[in-house]
């Protein structure tokens, strides 16, 4: 494995095409400080333009929070920049499949942060809230719309208009977690769905994530492209899969 390298309030390491972020504040709920924003976005650059790179997860160290976000004492003397904002759009785009493996509790801007992956996988413990109404914080428009796409609009009103905080089984039945399992079966959770994506064809899944993007974000056109569809019927990748399965 490669030497992990220490980014201020993270560690970014990457192992077989598989990058990992680890939000490394445990004793600060893995907080997200002004002073992070610059080296996660040279992070996630970089992961952006490595065509070999597979996949992307995110995770928070220790056992109770996987992150309580960007943090508050940034908010209030105005050092929130659309930085922070910025970041979360780069994970959402990148091309790669995003993974946020839960380890604990997830508050305020994290949620977002989870919410830009493409699989969020949440321990039995969790339990997550967004305040920023409760803080006085109109929320920034990005993040809303994230809010609205992923958990539809009455459930975004419900947790961002109100504060409430919601358990793991409630953040599956909304879809806020793709699953919730044992926190000591995380690890092991996370690997599967990994050695899944393996065996999936790489380029094929970056043309089906870039085309989800699109859609996501409400290009009527991309609703209908068929150039990625037709041209993968036509590739050689194709025939020489069907053509093992059926020696199988």
């Amino acid at each position: 494995m490669e030497a992990p390298i220490d980014l201020l309030g993270f560690v970014c390491s990457m192992k077989d095409g598989v990058y990992t972020i680890r939000l490394d504040r445990e004793h600060q709920h893995n907080r997200i400080d002004p002073s992070d924003i610059s080296a996660l976005r040279e992070a996630i650059a970089r992961i952006a333009v490595d065509q070999k790179a597979l996949a992307l997860v995110i995770t928070g160290s220790g056992t109770r929070t996987f992150s309580s976000g960007y943090t508050l004492s940034a908010l209030a003397d105005g050092r929130m920049d659309g930085s922070f904002e910025a970041f979360l759009n780069e994970v959402e785009r990148l091309p790669v499949v995003t993974i946020c493996a839960l380890n604990g509790s997830v508050y305020g801007g994290a949620t977002d942060l989870a919410l830009c992956c493409d699989i969020r996988i949440g321990v039995d413990n969790a339990r997550m809230i967004m305040p920023a109404a409760r803080i006085g914080l109109h929320y920034y428009p990005d993040g809303m719309r994230r809010y609205a796409q992923e958990l539809g609009l009455m459930q975004a009103k419900r947790l961002m208009l109100t504060g409430m905080a919601i358990d793991a089984a409630e953040m599956v039945r909304i879809g806020f977690l793709t699953e919730r399992v044992a926190p000591p079966a995380l690890p092991g959770r996370i690997s599967q769905y990994l050695d899944a994506l393996m065996e999936c064809d790489t380029g094929t899944v970056r043309s089906m994530k870039r085309q989800f993007i699109a859609i996501g974000a409400g290009d009527k056109k991309a609703a209908s492209d068929k150039a990625d569809y037709e041209r993968s019927l036509r590739s050689p990748v194709l025939a020489s899969r069907i053509s093992d399965m059926g020696k199988r």
